[in-house]
């Protein structure tokens, strides 16, 4: 086998992802899994679902892995990697604990995951692999083989994550009136986290450049830089922007990430700027907090304003995000072999780590996690 289509020591891949209702009677039982532990009364959590019922109760998110699941499977097959891909959901089915099961049952003992959040943080990284080590735990009670699982690392700054969306966001400006086009601000916006889960996100020494923040923050912003930098490149203008948050969903005395994208776009109509690019450069794909609250809400606010307003693309199930996932599995492969594969990074940041360090992204409540440095549950033993 070619080493650079070898994806030794693994035997399948793990797309996993958040998951989400595909009906109007799934809504609210998503919900509690989403909030389990959390004590949010079942009217509450109608509440919050109206925002699905006005999609029929159904997430963009489920077909939009399925998109992503035919994508890889197209890229394995054209080049020559044998390796099948599962999905597995945190909150809906197919869940996690039933896709490894199948797994195992199949066969699979050593299994590479890819989650679908790109950003170091606890909700888009501990927390999935804490899933992951309730799931093998599960397993083992139930008396099934237990594979070793590997998650591959941070993509975000990786060249098939950043250049689709650098093309969107070209796209997003040709879209706008010609007249505001050349003073148009970009608004990258991302998922708003609680501050104090920003300030730990990642390491010590994973902070911004002026040490106000953590990994989740300078990730975002190093991937900022490299669009703008790209759009610049592209139409020779220099785009005026700001990383901007949203989907904030915390308790109102619990501070949160901000500005939130609304309260920007009324500043800059404010600041009598001509329009603005929406560029959701924290999200994979168009899911619910693309679909509405950018979409919907942030639109609707931008046209109350009567500012001009353009969506850039997610990345989704571009081709080259298939490729990326592809790269980052042979370079995981190759380096769990004992060989030093190249690592694809743009922006200042450099690759990200392989293996999540320990106190890396804390929760507030130690719990195991799978597939970082302090992982001492059960695994397999499998050969490398």
């Amino acid at each position: 086998m070619p080493e650079q289509c070898d994806p030794r020591p693994y035997d399948a891949l793990l797309l996993l992802s958040f998951g989400g209702p595909e009906g109007p009677d799934d809504v609210v039982p998503f919900l509690e899994n989403v909030t389990r532990g959390r004590g949010i009364p079942r009217e509450r959590l109608k509440e919050v679902g109206q925002h699905y019922f006005l999609f029929g109760g159904v997430s963009p998110i489920n077909a939009q892995n399925r998109e992503l699941l035919d994508a890889l499977r197209k890229d394995f097959a054209e080049h020559g990697l044998d390796l099948p891909v599962y999905w597995g959901n945190r909150n809906w089915a197919p869940y996690l604990t039933d896709t490894l099961r199948t797994m195992v049952t199949d066969g699979h003992r050593r299994i590479a995951v890819l989650a679908t959040s790109a950003y170091a943080s606890y909700s888009g990284c501990r927390q999935y692999r804490e899933n992951l080590a309730d799931a093998l735990a599960t397993l083992q009670t139930e008396g099934l083989p237990v594979p070793r699982v590997d998650k591959l690392r941070h993509y975000f700054n990786h060249p098939g994550f950043v250049r689709p969306m650098a093309d969107g966001v070209l796209a997003a400006l040709a879209e706008l009136p010609e007249e505001t086009r050349a003073g148009a601000h970009i608004a990258f916006t991302t998922h708003s986290i609680p501050t104090a889960s920003a300030d730990t996100s990642g390491t010590p020494d994973d902070r911004t450049e002026d040490g106000t923040g953590g990994a989740y923050v300078a990730q975002h912003l190093d991937v900022a830089r490299s669009i703008a930098d790209a759009v610049r490149a592209e139409t020779g203008v220099d785009h005026p922007w700001q990383l901007v948050y949203q989907s904030r969903s915390g308790a109102p005395h619990i501070p949160w990430l901000e500005p939130d994208i609304c309260d920007h776009l009324e500043q800059l109509h404010g600041a009598d700027v001509p329009a603005v690019v929406m560029a959701p450069i924290g999200f994979v794909s168009d899911h619910m907090e693309v679909k509405y609250d950018l979409d919907t809400e942030a639109t609707a606010k931008a046209a109350e304003l009567g500012l001009p307003v353009a969506r850039s693309a997610t990345v989704g199930a571009d081709p080259r995000f298939a490729a990326a996932v592809r790269d980052l599995l042979l370079e995981r492969a190759a380096t769990e072999r004992g060989t030093t594969p190249e690592r694809c990074a743009l922006g200042a940041l450099g690759p990200s780590h392989d293996l999540c360090p320990v106190g890396c992204c804390p929760a507030r409540t130690p719990r195991p996690a799978a597939a970082g440095a302090d992982w001492t549950g059960p695994t397999a033993e499998v050969p490398a």
